[in-house]
């Protein structure tokens, strides 16, 4: 996600889904960044009990390492009202030894699943750190988070190196702090699209309100002449994209 006015916030880098165009290569290193996602729509009736029960699990069973716990709220968007439910940062081997003792699940049945009225689909999130720039950031200082998710063209999949290339290389050239992730979608979502997710950081929501800067470092990096071609290779890569703001809950996360 890139600040630069509001009608053009975030611009996308997407990457395929993991059979047919794998253009996550630079992912089969030892290390990487990954996280579980659980998207809840929550009993309003019983907010109350729900954020108590939810606090008292995460503190007890996801409050450290790969298993660490992490709640936001959707403020805008076609999914404002739900919570996300988010684990991590862990690799797919943590998942072997992730909690599940009786204990574990049967404090999740019987105290939190009574109060969600819906649980959606459970994502893995891996995030791209060769393009991101991102480095050790407090979500307690970058609570409210801008993430723009997107659907590939597919028949579109050769102009997305070049893509990347300039986005990454234009954030990371802007002054000041620009935390900015870019996250793929390990497995296929078939009609709900969710291919992979920009996702930008703001301390405060007046920062919404301040001027861009991402078109003028890009013609002082990449060149004015490039603009144009940058815009259309976005417009041609893109089948559908959508938007949510997240408000980081640090109470319903255990912290």
């Amino acid at each position: 996600m890139i600040k630069t006015s509001f009608n053009f916030q975030t611009l996308l880098v997407l990457i395929l889904l993991s059979t047919g165009f794998n253009l996550n290569a630079q992912d089969d290193s030892d290390n990487y960044v990954m996280h579980e996602s659980v998207m809840v729509t929550p009993d309003n009736t019983h907010l109350t009990i729900l954020g108590e029960n939810l606090r008292k699990h995460n503190m007890k069973f996801h409050n450290e390492g790969p298993f660490n716990a992490s709640v936001f709220t959707i403020s805008t968007g076609p999914n404002a009202g739900n919570m996300i439910w988010m684990m991590g940062p862990l690799m797919f081997k943590n998942l072997d030894s992730r909690p599940s003792s009786d204990a574990h699940d049967k404090d999740w049945r019987e105290n939190v699943m009574p109060y969600i009225k819906k649980m959606y689909t459970v994502e893995y999130w891996r995030r791209n750190d060769k393009l991101s720039n991102f480095e050790n950031l407090d979500i307690n200082t970058y609570p409210i988070i801008f993430v723009r998710y997107g659907e590939v063209n597919q028949d579109m999949a050769f102009l997305m190196k070049p893509f990347f290339e300039m986005v990454s290389k234009t954030i990371k050239a802007m002054d000041g702090d620009n935390p900015w992730e870019l996250f793929y979608n390990e497995f296929r979502q078939g009609d709900l699209g969710r291919h992979v997710a920009s996702v930008d950081f703001y301390k405060n929501w007046a920062e919404f309100d301040a001027p861009g800067t991402f078109r003028e470092t890009f013609n002082k990096t990449i060149g004015e002449n490039e603009w144009q071609r940058f815009l259309e290779m976005e417009k041609n890569l893109f089948t559908n994209t959508w938007d949510e703001i997240w408000e980081y809950n640090k109470y319903l996360s255990g912290k």
